[in-house]
Order: C-alpha cells, then sequence, then structure tokens
C-alpha cells in the first residue's frame, strides 16, 4: 500500500470490507466528534460492535459540553469496543456526609449548590496507546506514550510511558522498553512525522530494531 492509498484522518470509516462498503464499527475519532472538550489527534481510531450515533457520549457519557473538564486523546491510538472514559463531571461529593447530589433533582438552581462537586481535573491519552477492550479510564487518568492498558483494566492517576498495564486497579504489569529506549522513543516521536514517511518505515515502526529507526 503506499501512502495515497491510506486513508486520511478526517476519513470518517478509514476500513473497507472485502465487498467495498464502509465498516462502519471502526471510525478515526477526528473525523467523527465534534465536542469543545473532547480532543483526538490524527488516526487515532475507535471500534465498537454496536456502532452508535454519536461517538462522543459513547465514549465519555458525562463529559458534557459545558463540562469544566477535557478529555485528550493523541495520535495513533487505538481504542477497543466497550472502552468507557468516566470524565470529571460524573463525580459527586464524597468529603462531607452524604455523596447524593440533590441539586441535580430540583430545590433550586445547580450552580453553586452545596451537594455538587468542584470541577475535577481533566483526562489525558499520549500517542499511540492501545486501551483493550472494556477499560474504564477514571477522571484525571494521564497515560503515557506508547501505553497497552489490558482488557477490562480500571485505568486512575498516572500510566507511565511505553507501561503495560492491566487490572482492577490496574498495575503495572511491566515496561515494554528499557528506560534508556524509551527515552530514545520518546526523543524519536514518529507519530509527529508525515504519514508518508510513516508508511515507508512501517516495517522498522511495528518492528524491533531501534537503532535503525533512531537513524531515519
Amino acid at each position: 500500500m503506499s501512502h495515497n492509498d491510506f486513508p486520511a484522518p478526517d476519513c470518517a470509516y478509514p476500513v473497507r470490507l472485502a465487498n467495498g462498503e464502509k465498516h462502519v464499527g471502526t471510525v478515526f475519532l477526528a473525523a467523527v466528534i465534534e465536542h469543545p472538550r473532547f480532543h483526538v489527534g490524527d488516526y487515532t481510531y475507535a471500534s465498537a460492535h454496536h456502532p452508535p450515533d454519536d461517538w462522543a457520549t459513547h465514549l465519555a457519557p458525562y463529559l458534557f459540553e459545558f463540562s469544566p473538564e477535557t478529555l485528550t486523546l493523541g495520535k495513533f491510538c487505538q481504542i477497543a469496543d466497550g472502552v468507557r472514559f468516566i470524565t470529571a463531571s460524573a463525580n459527586h461529593r464524597c468529603d462531607g456526609i452524604s455523596s447524593f447530589p440533590f441539586a441535580i433533582f430540583g430545590g433550586g438552581p445547580i450552580e453553586g449548590r452545596p451537594s455538587m462537586p468542584g470541577p475535577g481535573p481533566d483526562t489525558t491519552v499520549g500517542h499511540d496507546v492501545w486501551i483493550g477492550q472494556g477499560a474504564c479510564i477514571l477522571p484525571g487518568a494521564i497515560i503515557g506514550n506508547g501505553a497497552i492498558i489490558g482488557a477490562g483494566s480500571v485505568v486512575a492517576g498516572p500510566v507511565p510511558d511505553y507501561a503495560v498495564v492491566a487490572g482492577n486497579p490496574a498495575r503495572r504489569i511491566r515496561n515494554r522498553f528499557s528506560p534508556h529506549d524509551i527515552e530514545r522513543l520518546l526523543q524519536i516521536r514518529w507519530w509527529d512525522w508525515p504519514i508518508s514517511k510513516i508508511l515507508e518505515n512501517e516495517r522498522l515502526i511495528c518492528g524491533a530494531d531501534l537503532d535503525a529507526l533512531e537513524k531515519l
């Protein structure tokens, strides 16, 4: 495949079936999400066995247009079926006696009500992150570049670059590379290359010869 055959990042349905029809269950998210608090890098895709009409709400059901927090996904991320981002607007107060959100049921305006929590943290996912089926990403998670999130994991807090995490709560199983090689990869930043250069060097990017990749 030449880079001329590779779908553009603004292509909504980048996968074609054998009969030529578009596969509606896989989308480049940047092409299908228009949400002021949801930011997505080029070529990041998500898949769903039952494709939603609204991908932003499907992935982050508590991220509203008026939410104070943001959800940011880097480039070339891979989001499996059933992944959910539980952003900070889903929170209840848990620093007092009751966590019940009285304000959302009435009794006056919501703004400034004591039963409502204050603004929560942003959620950030780096570049080239694979999030496995059914994983749950909690408010304030910061997932580093090249990380792999195991299926069914519940992720809170930071995940280091190129770490493999799994479980509930998600814990680091191993690093994909040595600390020295991780630093080299973060210097290379292949995800910022033009797509033509990426495709020309697909073998190196998906292979294990870091020395050869670094020479580019």
